[in-house]
């Protein structure tokens, strides 16, 4: 009886969970077709001699993209390949220059001080 209990409220609380996450917008991350590593291929092969210097899954545009900051020797700033998370394709390759950039990490760090605030 006990058992039965516990996994009734673990079920009960798992869901709560979900449906709080559903509601604040963030959905958990659906299952991706490409798999990081062949997106990795993908986009250091669109940008020759480079090295990828960070790398994430997001959802943007309405699809889910692997996005890459990739290096280059010589070369200043970073490109950002975006490969489709589904379809293996290149959707987007952009070059930063320093400024932009800083820029960029600016807006990111803000925004996860921000989604951290608001989960307390």
């Amino acid at each position: 009886m006990r058992t039965m209990r516990a996994v009734l409220l673990s079920g009960a609380a798992t869901l709560l969970l979900a449906g709080g996450l559903l509601a604040q917008g963030k959905a958990p991350k659906p299952h991706v077709k490409i798999k990081e590593a062949q997106a990795r291929v993908t986009a250091l092969a669109r940008v020759p001699n480079s090295a990828v210097k960070a790398e994430e899954l997001e959802h943007e545009g309405g699809r889910w993209i692997y996005s890459y900051d990739l290096t280059v020797p010589g070369k200043s700033g970073i490109d950002e390949v975006n490969v489709d998370a589904n379809t293996g394709k290149v959707v987007a390759v952009q070059h930063e220059g320093p400024k932009a950039e800083a820029k960029e990490k600016a807006a990111d760090a803000k925004a996860a001080a921000k989604a951290k605030a608001s989960h307390r």
